[in-house]
């Protein structure tokens, strides 16, 4: 591996020849599948003589070019590619090929989740199922066949509109549908099975009627109510909001179990992860109902943003991803809580993308090169690529983003594109200048702004200094262009001013007219991805007083961070935050979801991100003795918030409703610390009289921290009434495989042959070994053995999936801040990682990077 092939950005090409039409047929068998190609190809580059088609592990059976046989002297099979030599200009090719997809543990191209025949073609899955240009750039008209046995897959499904469904006398049938949509081929999608169906419709602003279709495993039906509520509402948000209406006559989405990402775009035909299809009050908690709700609206807004207009190369995926994770960021909050929706936004991106970004594995959102692209479906490029898009909207303004909107989707329906074709829309219709605003698509790291004030002669001014991280190779990298929201409070609370800056020098002053010094409120609902840097806090007032909600929420976090680390160093507890604590509990007219985000403690994850060298140890230690602290101080008062807001008979989705759960929930999170038979008792109660998955999840994470006892019986009835239900048992793992309780490792370890758990299940090795990576406490123990099993699972799951492994070789992104002893151990493991013989590019591509960071 350690001649592993890195693509450069540098070294694009446009493609030598293009595929006008594919015309698939595929008759499906339980041993293999038989795959009829018909492509119409024509040369684009003059100079090329031979057609070269991606091709990885297919089994060739004939090649016909323009309806002549091709003898074994006219094509080459190399490692990943099929050679056809000297073609003409134009021409007609048929490839025939067998392919094993019950065999496919990959989950790539095509395989079986259960008895389900479906497709994963982004981003290059499809040169796994027939031999391909397999890159966005090039995009054809796709016809598709499928024929297969009638009575175990009756449902028969492909992209674009259905043509006709014919019968065989041998059992078998088979369905033909048709895209009048050129697309690249990892929009291509098929799936076969036995599948039962939700159906609606939705008529569009022009009075198109749309035909709705989920389907799902027979007897799950009932569970897809939600998903298609979601689904017609982002229907409806689109065209209100971006002008965007859908282009075919059905829309169809299918929820399989096995599947690496999500879910998939493919034009017409989504396939979802159906943990983001399946839900209802018994089985999904509240956060799994929002999930589903988000991820219904992405893949939807993707039509557009993604499928219409599509990415030139995989190095511009941003360009999809970052976009259409706005626009859902976005849906979500005019449906829901907009303060909610900002602030776990935002935590997410710290939670994930900034620990990336101080890792040897950071890269910019657009990056230069890669091993296997399939590493770069990261948080930088999703979550931070929103922001990069956001700051665009904050910088535009509404009118002028819709209408940069608008111009992009009509300059550049139908083709392939760059980031700077987006630019280019933004910047025109928008009437600004973003060369310098392109340094967010091309460099790396998480710059902070260092702000200083000063006031004098009733003249207050604002020093901000950027600090710009070195990238990862070493280079300097230059100032950032952003808006910076800003305001200035009195001693009441009350806005002086509030305006928005544009911060592009590396150092730079503002300055504002006030009769007395203010209190500064900086970068207002997180205006941009930027760590701030304060020689001087006014944590207390912000979060007693703040009118803005982020602002308020982060005053609370830092403020914690802040006591939590004088007491790693020795000292007491900070009484002044305690004290804005109570005045958050006694607040009475807020939000309840939104009280509930400002009663969270800072995580475990925020407090190792501002440490130089980490020691898990000391973090929980500070982290427990506060909460307990907190807990004992406003015992009574976290009580009697539990008590009013415990309702165990309502499972509505209502705002007021999902309020009162989370702030009861947190309450309860808190009081868990006394470790009481007061408090374990009130679990115990919840989760034997709940009707919501969402209060009996919350309670069993309690009784699992606090009482082996009463957790050992609870756990017991759960797996027990859920054993049959992957998607249940999914938190069923997560719950254990978190569990701060000593002999966890032992435990996750036994767990591996539980009949309900499989390896080959995604879902579930993400739910046990991921959540057990991400658990600190013991992950990172001193023993090293959490180290050496997270890596023994990386080689065997290596050889079964490598995309899953990449995603589990990620916990080990903090080498480089361990402390020594956890350092040492970690680089062990590491080193044993890149020994392996038959080690992926995948895995090769993480861990390399961890070790030479």
């Amino acid at each position: 591996m350690s001649k592993a092939e890195t693509i450069y950005l540098k070294d694009y090409k446009a493609p030598q020849f293009t595929i006008k039409t594919c015309d698939l047929v595929f008759e499906l068998y339980e041993e293999h599948t038989q795959v009829t190609n018909l492509m119409n190809i024509e040369r684009v580059d003059e100079s090329a003589k031979d057609l070269v088609l991606d091709s990885i592990e297919l089994e060739l059976l004939e090649i016909y070019l323009d309806d002549e046989k091709l003898s074994e002297d006219r094509y080459v099979i190399e490692e990943e590619h099929l050679r056809v030599l000297n073609v003409a200009d134009a021409f007609k090719l048929i490839i025939i090929n067998k392919i094993y997809p019950q065999l496919n543990s990959e989950l790539e191209g095509l395989y079986k989740s259960g008895k389900i025949f479906c497709t994963q073609n982004e981003p290059e899955g499809f040169r796994r199922i027939t031999p391909y240009i397999d890159r966005p750039d090039v995009m054809a008209i796709f016809k598709t066949t499928l024929v297969a046995n009638r009575e175990r897959y009756p449902v028969l499904l492909s992209n674009g509109n259905k043509e006709s469904n014919f019968k065989l006398d041998d059992g078998r049938h088979g369905a033909t549908w048709f895209d009048p949509h050129p697309k690249p081929s990892y929009l291509f999608a098929l799936v076969a099975g036995d599948l039962g169906v939700v159906q609606d419709k939705f008529v569009t602003k022009s009075g198109k009627y749309v035909r709705l279709y989920i389907y799902t495993d027979r007897g799950n039906e009932s569970k897809c109510k939600h998903a298609m509520k979601s689904l017609k509402d982002a229907m409806k948000w689109d065209e209100e909001v971006y002008g965007r209406e859908y282009d075919l006559d059905l829309y169809n989405i299918v929820a399989v179990d096995s599947f690496n990402m999500g879910a998939m775009e493919n034009k017409g035909l989504n396939i979802f992860n159906s943990a983001y299809v399946l839900a209802d009050e018994d089985t999904a908690t509240d956060a799994n109902f929002m999930g589903i709700q988000s991820v219904i609206a992405h893949e939807y807004f993707h039509n557009w943003t993604g499928n219409r207009i599509t990415c030139r190369d995989w190095f511009q995926l941003t360009l999809k991803e970052g976009l259409t994770v706005f626009r859902d960021q976005c849906f979500s909050a005019d449906l829901n809580s907009k303060e909610v929706q900002r602030i776990e936004d935002v935590d997410a991106l710290r939670e994930r993308q900034f620990v990336e970004d101080a890792s040897p594995t950071a890269h910019p959102i657009q990056p230069d090169s890669y091993m296997a692209i399939n590493n770069f479906y990261t948080a930088t490029v999703y979550e931070k690529g929103a922001e990069v898009i956001r700051m665009l909207h904050t910088l535009l303004g509404e009118q002028k983003y819709r209408k940069a909107m608008d111009l992009y989707f009509d300059a550049f329906d139908g083709q392939a594109v760059r980031t700077d074709d987006f630019l280019w829309a933004m910047g025109k219709a928008g009437g600004i200048d973003l060369e310098q605003f392109k340094r967010w698509y091309h460099q790396s790291g998480t710059p902070k702004l260092q702000v200083d004030e000063r006031f004098e002669d009733k003249k207050y001014t604002l020093v901000l200094t950027q600090k710009v991280p070195k990238s990862v190779e070493g280079s300097e990298q230059k100032p950032y262009f952003f808006p910076l929201k800003m305001a200035l409070l009195d001693d009441n609370g009350q806005e002086i001013e509030a305006r928005t800056l544009i911060v592009t020098q590396e150092r730079e002053e503002f300055v504002f007219r006030a009769e007395k010094k203010p209190t500064l409120s900086i970068n207002r609902d997180f205006s941009a991805p930027i760590i701030v840097e304060q020689s001087h806090n006014d944590y207390a007032f912000l979060m007693k007083h703040d009118t803005n909600s982020y602002v308020r929420y982060e005053s609370a976090q830092s403020f914690g961070l802040q006591c939590i680390e004088n007491m790693m160093k020795g000292k007491e507890i900070d009484e002044e935050f305690v004290s804005a604590f109570g005045h958050i509990l006694e607040e009475d007219k807020l939000d309840l979801s939104f009280k509930s985000l400002l009663m969270e403690l800072p995580s475990v994850s925020a407090i190792m991100q501002r440490q130089e060298i980490v020691d898990f140890d000391s973090i929980y230690a500070a982290k427990e003795k506060l909460q307990k602290h907190l807990a004992l101080t406003f015992k009574d008062k976290l009580f009697s918030i539990y008590s009013k807001n415990h309702t165990p008979d309502s499972k509505e989705l209502d705002s007021l409703s999902i309020g009162k759960r989370a702030i009861k929930n947190r309450a309860l999170k808190l009081l868990s610390a006394l470790e009481s038979d007061e408090a374990v008792a009130v679990a115990n109660e919840q989760y034997n009289s709940s009707v919501t998955m969402t209060d009996r999840i919350a309670a069993l994470d309690v009784l699992e921290n606090t009482s082996p006892e009463f957790s050992t019986v609870a756990l017991g009835h759960f797996y027990k009434k859920y054993n049959k239900d992957t998607l249940v048992m999914n938190k069923y793992f997560s719950i254990l495989a978190a569990s701060h309780r000593e002999g966890t490792l032992d435990r996750v370890m036994a767990l591996q042959n539980d009949p309900a758990y499989n390896e080959l299940v995604p879902n579930l090795v993400r739910s046990l070994i991921g959540v057990f990576a991400r658990n600190y406490k013991h992950f990172h123990a001193k023993d090293g053995y959490g180290y050496k099993f997270v890596a023994d699972r990386i080689i065997d799951i290596d050889k079964i999936n490598p995309q899953m492994a990449s995603g589990l070789a990620g916990a080990f992104k903090i080498y480089k801040k361990m402390n020594r002893t956890n350092k040492k151990l970690m680089k062990t493991e590491l080193e044993r990682i890149l020994l392996e013989p038959s080690l992926s590019k995948n895995v090769y591509e993480i861990v390399s990077k961890i070790v030479k960071g």
